[in-house]
């Protein structure tokens, strides 16, 4: 395959191709774990190494293993880094370990870990494959902390609760009440509403394409309106 540019990789990963919102993988974790933001980073952090450390080992190892087995030793690969990561989570972040729960070792069978070691990371170089898991990760972990910024401001009235769970005791200084008083809205923390947040951010996400799409056929069309113009002008 041909190695696309560095920039073409980002852009792919973070907004065109993105595992969240265009693609829809990995779901299952996004919709259980993000109802607060500090969920939503912890588990967006651990699917972010992930899938950079396998899609550069995958790079790294694909002259060396067969078509018929590609896929086994991959998925060994995957579950690999996901133990490694797992472990360091129980050691140094337990608490939150303990509330992501099974969500961290499901991380073998997001589809999107697996599809990218498929499909990009056995046919190009180590460095775009690397590139490639950053910014797929990326991605996903920002569509991971908006929704959890969303469900959060709206359940909770507040934003970045529990920072502590990550951070230490100095996290509990930056939890910011965004709704003083506010009751919370239970709707916002169920699975409901984790199904209607990321609705609406996938209808942002089309109206932001479609304004770029439009502006940019503006932008086409302006030289050759011009033309016209210059041409009926002569005449």
């Amino acid at each position: 395959m041909q190695d696309k540019a560095y920039f073409d990789i980002a852009r792919e990963g973070l907004w065109t191709n993105n595992a969240g919102l265009v693609q829809l993988l990995g779901l299952c974790p996004l919709l259980a774990v993000s109802a607060t933001v500090v969920n939503a980073l912890g588990l967006g952090l651990a699917t972010l190494l992930t899938l950079v450390a396998s899609n550069l080992t995958v790079s790294l190892i694909r002259n060396w293993v067969r078509p018929e087995i590609r896929i086994p030793v991959f998925v060994l690969i995957i579950a690999s880094f996901v133990t490694a990561v797992e472990l360091v989570m129980n050691a140094f972040f337990h608490q939150l370990y303990l509330i992501l729960g099974i969500f961290i070792p499901l991380i073998v069978t997001n589809c999107t870990i697996l599809g990218r070691a498929e499909a990009f990371a056995s046919r190009t170089t180590p460095g775009r494959a690397a590139a490639d898991g950053l910014a797929m990760g990326l991605g996903f972990m920002g569509v991971l902390v908006a929704l959890g910024a969303l469900r959060e401001v709206l359940g909770q009235g507040t934003l970045l609760a529990d920072a502590h769970l990550m951070l230490g005791d100095w996290g509990r200084q930056l939890t910011v009440e965004i709704i003083p008083h506010y009751q919370g809205f239970l709707l916002a923390m169920l699975p409901p509403g984790a199904f209607i947040g990321l609705g609406l951010l996938l209808a942002l996400k089309n109206v932001i394409d479609r304004r770029l799409e439009d502006r940019r056929r503006a932008v086409t069309a302006a030289p050759h309106r011009a033309r016209e113009t210059r041409g009926g002008a002569t005449a």
